[in-house]
C-alpha cells in the first residue's frame, strides 16, 4: 500500500472514530495510530517516573521527545534499533511505525485547521554540508515527518550553525524557546541535528473571571505555604473522584484539546499519586468523567524547564545509541555515528484566558562512534497543593504536554 493510500485510510478511520467513538475504540481493534499513541503514552509515563525524582516543578512534551527520537530511530539498525524500540515503546515494525506517526501528525494538523486553538508542529534535519546521508533516510524523514533538510557547517562555522537552528526553533515556538542548543553542545564532530518543535495556545472553553482571582495560600508541603494567585469559577466540567484523588477535565475552545488535572486529596499526597501513575490507572481515571458542576480553584502560573536526556534514556534501556556500539548505519551506511545529546526545553503559561505551551527537542548525532435544596452538594476542586496536569488531544488521547506543579510561584 503506498503512502498516500495508507494515510487516506488512517485519516478515514480517525474520522470514523469521531462520529462513532464507542464502536471503534471499545473493542480490541486498533489502528496503527492508536498503537503509536499507546506506546508514546507509556513512554511518557516511563520518562516521568525518572524525572519525578528531580526537585520542584516538572514540565515537558512527550510528543516532541517521541517524535524527535522516532526520526532518529529511522536511521538505527541492529541492537541499537532494538534497544530504542523497547525504550521508546515502539511496538510496530518500522515500515508501519513512521506512517503511523505521519497519520497522528495529520490529525493534530486538522485541529489547527479547525481554528479553535493554535497547534503547530514542525520538524527539521540539520546535516553537515557535504556529509553523505542515505537518500532513503532523508526521504523517510521528509515524507513521514515533514522534516525540512537544512544543511549547515558544523566543522567550520559551529556557532553560526547553532544560531541558525535556535532561530528556527524560536520562530516556530513564538519565541518561547529561544536558545534550545546552548554553547558547547555542538562541535566539529557534529554531523546531524534532528529537531522537533511544538507550539500550543488555546483559550478555555469556560474562562475564569479575572475579578475572582485572589492571592491565597498554596501548600507547597505540609510545612511550607506560599501565597499564589488562585483563579476561581463554578461551571460544568468533566469530573470524577477516586480514593485519595480528584480528576478534572478542563477543555479548551472547540473541545479538541483538554487539560486533565490529577489532584491528590492530601497536601502531601503527590508522592503516592506519582507511584500510582501507570498507563492502566490513568486509563481508569479518565475513562468516565461525567460532566457536572464543580467549584474550581486553580492557580495561574508560568513554568519553564530544560532537560538533558542522554543519561536518562541510556538508563531506561537504550545505552548503545550513546556510545561506540551505536549502529546508525541507516543514516549514512557506516557505524561511525552516535547520539551525543538529547536536549529538551519546554514552556507553559496558564491564566484566566487559557494556556500557552511550547517545547522543542534536539537530537545531536556526532561522528566518532560514541443548586436545588435536595441536590447533591457541588464538589470543590481546590488545587492549592501539588498536582499533576496533562494537555492531551481528546480524539487520539495523545499526550502533548505533561507537568507537575509543586510551587506555582517561580
Amino acid at each position: 500500500m503506498n503512502m498516500r493510500l495508507k494515510l487516506f485510510f488512517c485519516s478515514a478511520l480517525m474520522g470514523f472514530a469521531v462520529l462513532f467513538p464507542n464502536s471503534l475504540f471499545a473493542g480490541p481493534f486498533q489502528t496503527d495510530t492508536d498503537k503509536v499513541v499507546a506506546g508514546n503514552s507509556q513512554f511518557a509515563l516511563d520518562l516521568y517516573a525518572r524525572l519525578r525524582t528531580n526537585d520542584g516543578n516538572v514540565f515537558f512534551s512527550p510528543y516532541s521527545i517521541s517524535t524527535a527520537l522516532a526520526m532518529t530511530y529511522a536511521g538505527a539498525r541492529g541492537e541499537t534499533a532494538r534497544q530504542m524500540a523497547r525504550t521508546l515503546r515502539f511496538d510496530l515494525p518500522a515500515h508501519e511505525l513512521h506512517p503511523a506517526f505521519a497519520a497522528l501528525a495529520t490529525n493534530l494538523e486538522a485541529i489547527q485547521d479547525q481554528g479553535h486553538v493554535q497547534l503547530a508542529i514542525a520538524n527539521s534535519l540539520w546535516p553537515q554540508i557535504g556529509y553523505k546521508f542515505r537518500p532513503d533516510f532523508l526521504r523517510l524523514c521528509g515524507e513521514d515527518y515533514g522534516a525540512a533538510v537544512l544543511p549547515v557547517d558544523f566543522k567550520h562555522h559551529t556557532e553560526a550553525a547553532r544560531n541558525e537552528i535556535n532561530g528556527w526553533v524560536a520562530v516556530r515556538t513564538d519565541r518561547k524557546i529561544d536558545e534550545l542548543i546552548r554553547p558547547g553542545v555542538l562541535d566539529k564532530s557534529s554531523r546531524l541535528v534532528l529537531v522537533d518543535a511544538i507550539y500550543f495556545k488555546g483559550n478555555w472553553e469556560r474562562k475564569f473571571n479575572y475579578l475572582l482571582t485572589r492571592d491565597q495560600p498554596f501548600h507547597v508541603s505540609a510545612a511550607e505555604t506560599v501565597n499564589a494567585p488562585l483563579m476561581e469559577q463554578t461551571a460544568d466540567f468533566g469530573y470524577a473522584e477516586f480514593p485519595g484523588l480528584q480528576v478534572l477535565d478542563m477543555p479548551y475552545m472547540g473541545d479538541e484539546i483538554s487539560m486533565i488535572v490529577l489532584l491528590p486529596r492530601k497536601v502531601d499526597g503527590l508522592g503516592t499519586l506519582e507511584e500510582q501513575l501507570t498507563a492502566d490507572n490513568f486509563k481508569t481515571w479518565i475513562a468516565s468523567l461525567p460532566t457536572q458542576k464543580v467549584h474550581v480553584f486553580f492557580p495561574s502560573f508560568t513554568m519553564t524547564s530544560g532537560l538533558s536526556l542522554a543519561d536518562t534514556l541510556a538508563d531506561m534501556g537504550m545505552p548503545d545509541a550513546f556510545n561506540k556500539r551505536a549502529d546508525f548505519s541507516g543514516m549514512d551506511g557506516s557505524r561511525n555515528l552516535y547520539i551525543s545529546h538529547v536536549i529538551h526545553q519546554a514552556y507553559v503559561k496558564v491564566d484566566e484566558e487559557g494556556t500557552e505551551a511550547a517545547a522543542a527537542t534536539a537530537v545531536v548525532v556526532a561522528f566518532g562512534g560514541a443548586s436545588l435544596v435536595h441536590a447533591p452538594p457541588i464538589p470543590v476542586f481546590r488545587a492549592d497543593h501539588p498536582f499533576l496536569f496533562l494537555i492531551r488531544d481528546n480524539q487520539t488521547g495523545s499526550i502533548l504536554f505533561l507537568g507537575r506543579v509543586t510551587n506555582p510561584i517561580p
